[in-house]
Formats: C-alpha cells, structure tokens, sequence
C-alpha cells in the first residue's frame, strides 16, 4: 500500500512562480494519435498525460507541454502528451481519463489532471512542481515504484491501487496539520456515496489515526500530507493511496464487496477519485471557513479510537512509569485528546520511532 504517514513540515523550497498562462494559437492542424507506451520505451522515462475538464485546464495543459515544465526526481525522461493525442485504441486498463472528467462535478479540484502509467511518485511530481500547477491539480499513476511513506519510507503500488496526489494552499498554518483529516474522511465518505448511488451495501471503511485507512480490521490505504512555506501561503501536497481491486498486500475494496453481496459491479479507481474530489471539495469549504469543528461529528463516527484505552509511558526520574488513559477525541492542534484515571486531561503524541502510534505515545497535560 502506499502511504502511511502523518503531515509533516519539510524545509521550504525555492520555487519559480506561477508561470503566466495565455491563450496559445496553433496552426490547424490536426495532432498525430501517440500510444503512451511508446513514450516509456527505457525504463528511465515516464509519460505524463496531461488534460483538463475545459478549455481554461486545456490551455495550462499546453502551456505546460509547450514549455516543457513539468519535472520528474531522478533525472528521469519525461514525455508529455496532450489527452487529444492518446489513442484511444488502445486498451490496457489503464486509467479511464474521460470516465473520470465525466464524473467530475468540482469548481476547483481535480479539473486539471496529469496522468501516467508508471511513476516514481504522484507525490513527488505534484510537491516538486507545485508552482507550475493550479491549485487542485492532480497527478494520477496506474503503477507507483517509489511511493513515499512515514519517515522515508519506500512504498511500491501495483495495478489496482488507486494512487494520485494534489495540490491545495492554505494561509492559517495552524489548521494545515487538521487537513490531513479532511482527507481521509472524504475518501470514506466518497466510497459510502459510491454504495448509496449503485445500492451496495456499505463498506465500513474506518480511519486509524493519524491517517491510515481500514477495512474488517486490515488496512487498505493511507494519507500523506506535506507542506511548505512560501510568500505567507503553505502550500499542501496531499496524497492518497487505496486498495481497490489489489488483494495483495491486505485486502482491497472489490474483495471486500464480494463477501458481502453478488453484485456484478467493480469498484473503478476513475469512479472513486471523482467522489473523492466532489466531496473533498465540499468538506474542504466548510473546514476553511467554518473550521474542523463542523466535520468533527463525523470524523468521530468514522474513526476506530472514541474510548480506547492506550498505555502511555512516562519517565518519573529514572524509571520509566506506565499509565492507562482513554482516547476522548482531538485536540485542536490536532493531537489525541485524552483522559488518565485521575481525571487530568492530556494530549498524546507518537515518539517518532515506531511505525505503530499507538505504542510509545507521549503525555503532555492539558492545563
């Protein structure tokens, strides 16, 4: 699975400006249908499909293709292609480009798409290109060989994952580290919208914090949040990574929804990424303007952690003490809000080193 880490702030970057886009005129001459394969004939190059819902994303697409702007980690080739000249022919299971646009109902987010079949990282070409990018543009992979994780962690996604990454900017750094929660409640609740619109029974996807996704108890996807500082805006990659119809290395949706009905219908990774971002995008404004408050109910009713007892470590002179305090909720910095058994309140933070957060856990009372 992809990724499994909680947002952390990295060193701010230099980056160019948004490159200025204007309307390009070009002769009339009808474009050469290209098969993407032939763009990644060395196993060093990467094929980026680049596309837009209408004519305003269209034009960026060319700006970008015409100015040869995007960049891959690596030193890696990179070929551009408009979606206009993919042919359409060709069908190989790759990502549904049009299937998605179709099903796309935003004002922002993911109207502008960049997708390829074989990447490093979605995450590494939205974070080092976000300048070049709108805000709400999103990177898609059918196959992920260096997807990033918790503390560096390499994670590679096979066919079957969905796996993209987007951009979003913020000016109230102290919500940004909440954001990542936003995220994992859109995917859960995109995938119940999913159920509700093709009468399936639900999925009872559930978010471990900080940001892992489960399902019957085995994890099926994650959430990577980045960000840095520039010009007093944070600018946030945020990246998804699910299990939909790759069994290895847990479970995955599809696998999931056999067991419980004999329904013919196939979660499609384009169907999901458009239900994310139409509900992303609503979550999104209200967490804006309204604050995390507004989702918190929900949140709660869709995490695993309202009245779990964890065991905490304290180091009391030189013996390390352990008490029992039970989970509450969320702090507003975005912590686990917790009670002891004496009553006094704290906050618990992971200790940076295990890859479980609920071992080594942090204590800081709450005044």
């Amino acid at each position: 699975m992809l990724f499994t880490a909680c947002l952390r702030f990295v060193t701010p970057q230099i980056s160019p400006s948004f490159r200025s886009l204007r309307s390009l005129v070009f002769a009339n001459k009808k474009p050469s249908r290209l098969s993407v394969s032939t763009a990644m004939d060395r196993d060093s190059s990467c094929a980026l499909v680049l596309c837009g819902k209408s004519l305003a994303e269209n034009e960026i697409a060319i700006s970008l293709k015409t100015s040869n702007a995007i960049k891959v980690a690596d030193n890696s080739e990179v070929s551009m292609i408009l979606q206009s000249e993919v042919d359409k022919s060709i069908n190989d299971n790759s990502f549904d480009v049009e299937l998605f646009m179709k099903t796309l109902s935003t004002n922002q987010f993911g109207r502008f798409l960049i997708w390829s079949p074989r990447l490093p990282s979605t995450h590494d070409v939205i974070s080092q290109n976000f300048c070049e990018l709108p805000i709400g543009a999103v990177c898609v992979a059918d196959i992920q060989f260096k997807g990033r994780g918790r503390s560096k962690n390499v994670w590679e996604s096979p066919k079957g994952c969905l796996m993209f990454s987007f951009t979003i900017q913020m000016e109230n750094g102290r919500v940004v580290p909440l954001l990542q929660y936003v995220v994992s409640l859109a995917v859960t609740e995109a995938i119940k919208d999913i159920c509700d619109k093709n009468g399936l029974p639900y999925l009872d996807v559930k978010i471990k914090w900080p940001n892992d996704l489960y399902l019957n108890g085995l994890k099926v996807g994650g959430i990577l949040c980045t960000s840095t500082y520039k010009l007093k805006k944070f600018n946030v990659s945020a990246g998804i990574g699910l299990n939909v119809s790759n069994e290895q290395p847990t479970t995955c949706l599809n696998a999931a929804l056999r067991k419980l009905c004999d329904s013919a219908y196939q979660y499609r990774r384009e169907d999901i990424i458009a239900a994310f971002f139409n509900k992303f995008e609503i979550f999104y404004d209200l967490f804006v303007n309204q604050g995390f408050q507004t989702l918190e109910e929900l949140y709660y009713r869709t995490w695993l952690h309202s009245g779990q007892r964890v065991i905490v470590q304290e180091k009391n002179e030189d013996r390390i003490v352990e008490k029992v305090v039970t989970i509450q909720g969320l702090t507003s910095s975005g912590y686990l809000l917790a009670i002891g058994e004496d009553n006094q309140m704290c906050e618990l933070h992971p200790d940076g080193n295990s890859l479980d957060f609920f071992k080594g856990l942090i204590r800081r009372k709450l005044q």
